[in-house]
């Protein structure tokens, strides 16, 4: 292994397994995050501490970070005491977020005045993608910053494409978004009704798993429906924020995304009732709650 040291900012459900995976590799990782305690986890792992975004950019060839929204990626690189204030010329920064891919495009810019290069690479797969190694990373960026990435992306994940220059790759992650959060709420629909037809909705979903309706999605967020497991492994709060992104692109471009805009509203609404927290899985429960029926595994 290279004696290449790592960088990792954002230890949440996502970033935490990533860096592990990271260090299982054998990379040298230095880390922070806003909460101290999974910092101290993976100091047991072999990881390095450190108390500022800053510290980390003076101490690492690379930086990873893994974040909830653009204006956290903001402050983390251009704020005080951030990345900007204490990177090397020469370093490769890696933005793993799902952030808009305007922000994207400004902090690259800024990244390169540094003489350094950027790279947004927001990923799919979940918890379980970020523990097992399978994530879908989607790259915008410079392709020598892009291969000089390579080694650490094909460490972290299994799909792995480079779409475009820079924010490309978090236009692809509002794409997929998209599909994603329509996916569930479709299902979500359809289980619903078939409960409230007095069909079995397991039964459904295994006839529907057999054609043209089967997804991953299907696969797997149908059966936490109906396992009535909502514990997240993508948080529908962080879901709304990246349909926002979606539409705030959209608009942008004069593309009208009417039936996303429809689910980042039942998204808006399933936070306002206070299930921002629940894995994203649990649309089905706004659903469930107009409909006046829930699905169930006994019926």
């Amino acid at each position: 292994m290279s004696n290449v040291v790592i960088g990792f900012i954002g230890l949440g459900i996502m970033g935490k397994p990533m860096a592990r995976n990271l260090l299982k590799a054998g990379y040298s990782l230095v880390v922070h995050n806003r909460s101290r305690s999974a910092v101290d986890e993976l100091s047991k792992d072999g990881a390095q501490p450190a108390t500022s975004s800053k510290e980390v950019a003076e101490r690492s060839q690379i930086i990873i970070t893994m974040l909830p929204d653009s204006p956290d990626v903001e402050i983390v690189y251009a704020g005080e005491s951030g990345i900007f204030s204490g990177v090397k010329s020469d370093s490769l920064l890696i933005d793993m977020s799902s952030i808009s891919p305007v922000v994207a495009r400004k902090l690259a810019a800024e990244a390169e005045k540094r003489g350094c290069d950027m790279v947004d690479a927001p990923v799919s797969g979940g918890e379980a993608g970020a523990i097992g190694a399978t994530l879908s990373i989607m790259i915008g960026g410079k392709a020598s910053a892009v291969e000089r990435a390579m080694p650490i992306f094909q460490t972290l994940g299994k799909n792995i494409v480079h779409v475009g220059e820079a924010g490309a790759g978090q236009v692809a992650k509002a794409a997929n978004q998209m599909v994603v959060g329509t996916t569930i709420a479709i299902i979500g629909e359809a289980l619903v009704l078939a409960a409230k037809a007095g069909v079995d909705p397991v039964k459904v979903r295994q006839a529907l798993l057999g054609g043209f309706a089967q997804s991953k999605v299907l696969e797997a967020h149908g059966q936490k429906m109906l396992n009535r497991d909502f514990n997240p492994g993508f948080r529908i709060r962080l879901h709304e924020k990246d349909m926002k992104i979606a539409l705030a692109t959209g608009s942008e471009y004069g593309v009208p995304l009417m039936v996303t805009s429809v689910v980042g509203q039942m998204m808006t609404a399933m936070k306002g009732m206070g299930n921002g927290d629940l894995d994203h899985s649990a649309l089905v429960k706004f659903v469930e709650e107009l409909a006046k029926e829930e699905l169930s595994m006994n019926r």
